[in-house]
């Protein structure tokens, strides 16, 4: 179990949370369907290690009625068929832009997502990755508990 390093850091910086928070309002008003936001949110966050944005995007999904088995099987969605084509593009694209560093955001993912996106779909998807990137961030840094373990340890 780790602890926090800083209990609330958004309150430390109430502007930047303020334009995070616009820029979800963006996100969830832009017309990409919000179970595949999530399917990206969620498949970030586990690549970055995150185990506060895992379990709020694995409990929003749910929510939304997304099924345990996709759940499950996100961190292997390219062996797996419970995938759409036009999930599997933006799932591609979601791993190409997270670890951007090592991949260059290859030709081949672009040319996936080109084919199943309009422009502005790319540039919604494309901010939303940069987004929960942003926030897994700031979860692992400051070692954000997520809450059944903050429940847990009260």
């Amino acid at each position: 179990m780790t602890t926090p390093r800083i209990a609330n850091p958004y309150k430390s910086m109430a502007d930047g949370l303020k334009a995070m928070m616009a820029v979800e309002a963006s996100l969830r008003a832009g017309g990409l369907d919000h179970g595949l936001l999530e399917l990206v949110k969620l498949r970030a966050s586990q690549i970055n290690g995150c185990a506060f944005c895992i379990h709020m995007h694995a409990t929003d999904a749910r929510a939304r009625g997304e099924t345990e088995m996709r759940l499950y099987m996100l961190n292997a969605w390219r062996e797996s068929s419970l995938y759409s084509p036009r999930e599997r593009a933006a799932l591609a694209w979601t791993e190409a832009v997270t670890l951007v560093a090592g991949t260059g955001a290859p030709d081949a993912d672009y040319s996936a997502l080109a084919a199943q996106f309009t422009e502005a779909e790319q540039v919604q998807l494309t901010l939303a990755i940069g987004a929960i990137n942003l926030w897994n961030r700031l979860s692992v840094a400051f070692r954000a508990a997520h809450p059944a373990e903050a429940a847990h340890a009260a």
